[in-house]
């Protein structure tokens, strides 16, 4: 960068940069934020290749704004993002962001449900079981599971009828 001196938009700056300052912290409510604009200002002028500006004092207060702008638009942005994703991602109650986890006791219930189901399916003989699995873990239709296992339609709905019967059972006891 040139000498102070060689530079007239530079010489300005240093003359005005306590003007700027108070310009800017009255815009931002904040003096840190202006400070940290008023130092963006020097930096973009000490990365400019030197040339001649008509008026540097309007330059200098106009380069500000747009930053400042920037900046502002850049937080709107970045709020909105944040409350897009917040509404996506989780629940707010009474105002506060809340996880959309389930709490501990649903958490506590669902694995003594799964148990109990694993333990009804444990129970099978070992065709239902594997009808079972290829159907409802593995996501085969009646169809292919039947064609997998080497069966008819009508043998694995028959099993899967067995199965369901019997988590049902399962369940419905241990629910009383």
């Amino acid at each position: 960068m040139a000498d102070s001196e060689d530079d007239p938009l530079l010489t300005a700056y240093l003359r005005r940069r306590d003007e700027l300052v108070g310009y800017f912290r009255l815009r931002l409510r904040s003096e840190e934020a202006a400070r940290d604009l008023v130092q963006e200002i020097y930096l973009r002028l000490a990365a400019r290749p030197p040339g001649d500006v008509g008026n540097p004092v309007a330059y200098l207060y106009r380069l500000g704004t747009n930053l400042m702008l920037d900046q502002v638009k850049m937080r709107r942005r970045a709020l909105h993002r944040e409350t897009e994703w917040r509404d996506a991602a989780g629940d707010v109650v009474g105002g506060v962001d809340a996880a959309a986890e389930p709490g501990a006791e649903r958490v506590l219930a669902a694995r003594q449900t799964l148990a109990q189901v694993v333990e009804a399916i444990r129970d099978l003989p070992a065709p239902a079981r594997e009808a079972f699995r290829l159907h409802k873990l593995e996501g085969l239709t009646h169809a292919e599971t039947a064609t997998a296992m080497g069966l008819s339609r009508s043998s694995i709905e028959k099993y899967m009828m067995l199965c369901l019967r019997r988590i049902q059972r399962r369940l419905g006891n241990a629910a009383r």
